[in-house]
């Protein structure tokens, strides 16, 4: 092999792709498709997580399951069971989205999604609710992590970067949805003793339109390509990237796109009978233990040993920010600060899907230039000290919210400020943090465990919130408000910006020896070369004085 720096055709792909980001996603009529189906996955995932806050105090739903909704212990279960079932299906999806497809894994996780809605929307009893909401817990678990896995790998790179921030987006927008729905459908028959159960089957039912859609349109969609080069259907992958991009199959863009991904299938392969040569004959034996100890090796290397715990104690802070307890309780909550009668505390939940709907908007548009260090820092402060000025008036007025209705209104207006902080900083760039910081070979399982952390501290949130507020009162926020501290200050002083850095400098910030990043790339560019997507400077030179001569 010659010598010299590597000359990637990538920059070339770049190049013939033309328009980026925003506008690359509207110049082309199928990728704008693609970006429509991220919208949907992200708004379902959104209306589920924020619809149910609004159901918990009204009228009709307290009388109908009073014996759930009164126990702070039933109440905490009723909610965070959904997030458990999420748990598991977020388990579950990895080796469907392999078997099955990403497209049929996503159209089966809404089958099981809109059969947990119809249980729920059906119910009389508690015992409905709960099952149905594990149910549904289990499908949005799955198409949280299968929608955006399939919309990475069907889209253009040069777009794919903008269908995160337009996923974020999606489910911001969604929990403003569902709460002003919900807002809306509790005047249904009025607000008291004779309000209709259609006040609260209403806005539960309507989960399965937005799903529906999905999982119908998922019909029509192709398979990821990725998939396909995975399962040597290269001739399909072929097809289908060349719809895509509105190209033949033999254009230079597809053919590049085309190899850039069966690069990275045969990246992965070599990378597994290289580290685990004695599992590789399929067997479902051989690939449970694979898995097993692709997952045990994150654990015995020090360097993934930092990341794992980054990742996980990022998602972990994320959740203890008490996020999901103002999303989950906040009609109780803004009760709790002096707000009398339940259309006002729903009005001020709607209030809070507003503001961190558009506190996400430019967090998506700058976060790149910002970094991900004083974001994730400066939310986590601000969140804080939101959370300890709502302790001091609670402590001071508690008891006495009627004679000092001026300073419950500035309680709220915090909780406000609370949900911007939250919007603008640890929803996205928590995310974009923890998929920055893992090697090639090991990403998918590193976040993972990041998904995992993350919907196993919401449940625990979600569960104790209730007892929380009913025992320590003002102190559920100074708990909250500590936790976002220690948040800031773990980014602060744990965890490396990760902003621009390549792979191997990242390599360099969590203390490797081995240098992951560096064989791992080394790897990948012998099989570009192999493939002819990467030559060196002095073979381009001695192809071009071979021309010359040849002309000569």
């Amino acid at each position: 092999m010659a010598g010299g720096a590597p000359i990637s055709t990538s920059t070339h792909r770049k190049a013939l792709a033309g328009a980026s980001g925003w506008a690359g996603l509207v110049h082309n009529r199928r990728v704008f498709l693609i970006a429509i189906f991220a919208s949907l996955g992200g708004l379902l995932y959104g209306y589920n997580q924020g619809v149910f806050s609004g159901v918990l105090p009204m009228y009709s739903f307290e009388d109908r399951m009073w014996h759930a909704v009164k126990n702070p212990a039933m109440k905490g279960w009723l909610v965070a069971i959904l997030e458990l079932g999420a748990w598991f299906g977020v388990l579950l999806t990895g080796y469907l989205a392999d078997k099955l497809s990403r497209k049929y894994t996503i159209i089966l996780a809404v089958i099981v999604f809109c059969i947990g809605v119809v249980v729920q929307t059906a119910a009389f009893t508690p015992a409905p609710i709960f099952g149905g909401r594990f149910v549904t817990g289990l499908g949005i678990g799955s198409l949280s992590m299968a929608v955006p896995l399939y919309n990475a790998e069907i889209a253009p790179p040069e777009v794919r970067g903008s269908l995160v921030a337009l996923q974020q987006l999606a489910i911001t927008f969604g929990i403003m949805v569902s709460f002003w729905i919900d807002y809306g459908t509790n005047y249904i028959g009025g607000v008291g003793p004779g309000q209709s159960e259609a006040a609260w089957r209403i806005p539960l039912g309507l989960q399965l339109a937005p799903a529906i859609v999905l999982g119908i349109g998922m019909w029509f969609m192709p398979f990821s390509p990725r998939w396909l080069v995975n399962q040597g259907r290269d001739e399909e992958a072929l097809a289908v990237l060349s719809s895509a991009r509105g190209l033949s199959p033999t254009s230079e863009l597809v053919q590049i796109e085309f190899l850039e991904i069966r690069a990275q299938y045969l990246f992965e392969k070599e990378t597994s009978e290289l580290n685990f040569p004695q599992y590789q004959d399929g067997s479902w034996s051989s690939s449970f233990k694979l898995g097993f100890y692709d997952y045990l090796s994150l654990l015995k290397s020090k360097t993934l040993l930092k990341r794992v715990m980054a990742g996980s104690l990022t998602m972990f802070f994320q959740q203890w920010t008490g996020i999901n307890a103002i999303l989950y309780y906040a009609p109780a909550i803004f009760k709790a600060l002096g707000l009398t009668g339940n259309s006002i505390s729903l009005l001020a939940t709607g209030v809070v899907g507003i503001v961190m709907f558009l506190a996400t908007i430019p967090a998506v548009i700058w976060v790149d230039q910002l970094g991900r260090k004083p974001v994730l820092i400066s939310g986590a402060f601000l969140m804080a000290a939101c959370h300890f000025i709502v302790a001091i008036l609670s402590g001071l007025y508690q008891d006495s919210w009627s004679e000092h209705v001026a300073a419950g209104w500035v309680a709220c207006v915090f909780v406000w400020i609370f949900a911007i902080g939250f919007g603008y900083s640890w929803g996205p760039c928590a995310w974009i943090l923890v998929a920055e910081i893992w090697p090639l070979s090991v990403r998918g399982k590193g976040m993972s465990i990041a998904s995992s952390s993350n919907w196993m501290n919401n449940f625990i949130v979600g569960q104790v919130t209730p007892l929380m507020l009913e025992h320590l009162r003002y102190g559920t926020f100074v708990f909250f408000g500590a936790f976002s501290l220690m948040g800031g200050f773990f980014i602060w002083f744990l965890v490396p910006e990760t902003k621009g850095l390549t792979l191997e400098e990242m390599d360099d910030v969590f203390g490797s020896i081995g240098g992951f990043a560096a064989a791992d790339q080394a790897r990948l560019d012998a099989i570009n070369r192999r493939l002819g997507l990467v030559h060196d400077v002095e073979e381009e030179k001695e192809s071009g004085s071979s021309s010359h001569e040849k002309e000569k």
